[in-house]
């Protein structure tokens, strides 16, 4: 998409990181920039510390919303003061959607720990701790459901995605699926000698609202510089062996996995969110 003019459009991004050392912000800042870039576009974003400071964003002062992942468990937080903010920004931006006297409809991405929280937050499925933890670059697997989904446009079946999490989203309560109008787009690799039930990795929670498990935002070339500083591979080839670091060094330098990726799916979710904006003031 080539937009041939500048127009001015609000990104927040919401830090769910805790102050903890992270690449996802970088990686969400940059695509932004990219994409502003590559599509002449005069966007503009600012930053809210959702945990630390108790910050969240205006609705009305933004048009699209990231929430980016983060760690510790999405279970715990239940009832803490920053996640009752936090949800109550969620509840504005739903009453700002379902006003019909708003000519444009707020955009929100939720990635990893957003995801999980959204999705314990309208029951639309379980949230629960893992037996192990999934680190590494996996196949994520589209279902029939998802085959004209916007964020997956370009994308092969299946892709790749960076996956970082002790939790997971199983057993989707389908009668609040269907009751919100909720689609689950795809679920993490298909494993028949294992019977556990498949993460589900993307859930489309309406028109305006969609999220992931995985890591869109992951930058190959960054993170595999990164996986490369001796530091954080001693501390990945301690908690997951040596075999795991190697594959992940490879796979992220794969032109058809990670890069791929991170190339469309946040894009796409930005091209849905601009074209609504700009065919709404025209």
């Amino acid at each position: 998409m080539k937009l041939q003019e500048k127009r001015s459009i609000r990104v927040a991004i919401l830090d769910l990181y805790d102050g903890a050392p992270n690449q996802g912000m970088r990686g969400i800042r940059e695509i932004l920039n990219q994409y502003a870039e590559a599509n002449f576009l005069d966007l503009v974003w600012d930053e809210f510390e959702v945990r630390r400071e108790l910050q969240t964003p205006p609705v009305a002062s933004y048009d699209i919303f990231i929430s980016s992942g983060g760690p510790g468990s999405p279970l715990d937080s239940e009832g803490a003061e920053w996640e009752n903010r936090y949800f109550k920004w969620l509840e504005g931006v739903e009453r700002w959607n379902n006003n019909p006297g708003n000519y444009t409809r707020k955009f929100i991405f939720f990635i990893c720990h957003s995801y999980q929280l959204a999705c314990r937050h309208y029951d639309i499925a379980k949230v629960s701790k893992r037996r192990s933890t999934s680190f590494g670059v996996f196949p994520v697997h589209l279902l029939d459901d998802s085959r004209d989904e916007i964020i997956f446009e370009g994308l092969n079946d299946p892709f790749y995605a960076v996956d970082s999490r002790d939790y997971q989203v199983t057993m989707p309560n389908h009668n609040k699926l269907s009751a919100m109008g909720s689609t689950i787009l795809c679920i993490e690799k298909e494993r028949p000698h294992i019977q556990l039930e498949r993460a589900i990795m993307a859930v489309r929670f309406n028109e305006y609202m969609v999220g992931t498990q995985f890591h869109p935002e992951a930058d190959a070339t960054g993170m595999s510089m990164y996986l490369q500083r001796e530091d954080k591979k001693e501390s990945v080839i301690a908690a997951h062996g040596e075999a795991k670091w190697a594959s992940m060094i490879e796979q992220l330098n794969d032109p058809d996995k990670i890069l791929w990726t991170y190339a469309h799916v946040l894009p796409n979710f930005l091209n849905q969110a601009v074209e609504h904006l700009q065919a709404a003031v025209l």
